[in-house]
């Protein structure tokens, strides 16, 4: 009998929601190149992650079309066999890091941070570096710029719904 026995390798869902939620898992992962997710999925993720970047550092067209095959986004793809395969072409294997950062507030569910191994931390600018650039004319031109494109976009709208409702009235 199976009395509360759990398989955290199927994450409780069955073959087709599990390939889709760790294909995204590597989606995001291969773009932002950090992500935050439970430690389980990070410990799943961190094997398909660094069979990818192996088959991926062999650059040819069989592996390319592999992975495509896998993973059917060219841009995850081509990042994959043309950027992280070349950063990691002296290294044997380990690409990827998990963090863990404790248990999540309302399930007490463990996170963690699973990252390159070479991923270069950028902090968020400061107030002074926001107010520096907010003074700028290039700031000041790019806010001008986006609040014609707004009220070009509301007028557009409001064309289209006039248009509409004078149809359904038949005017």
């Amino acid at each position: 009998m199976r009395h509360r026995k759990t398989n955290s390798s199927t994450f409780g869902l069955k073959y087709g929601p599990r390939k889709a939620l760790f294909r995204s898992l590597v989606y995001s992962l291969v773009e932002k190149e950090r992500i935050k997710t439970t430690l389980p999925r990070a410990k799943s993720l961190r094997s398909l992650v660094e069979k990818a970047v192996t088959l991926g550092s062999k650059g040819t067209l069989h592996s390319r079309r592999i992975l495509l095959k896998k993973y059917p986004n060219k841009k995850v793809v081509s990042k994959i066999v043309d950027d992280l395969s070349k950063r990691f072409k002296t290294r044997p294997g380990g690409y990827t890091r998990i963090i863990k950062l404790g248990n999540r507030k309302g399930d007490q569910a463990k996170k963690a941070l699973i990252e390159f191994v070479d991923f270069q931390f950028v902090p968020k600018p400061t107030k002074e570096d926001k107010d520096k650039y907010k003074a700028s004319k290039e700031y000041r031109k790019l806010r001008r710029m986006q609040t014609k494109k707004k009220e070009e976009k509301k007028k557009t709208l409001r064309k289209i719904r006039t248009q509409s409702f004078r149809k359904n009235l038949k005017i």
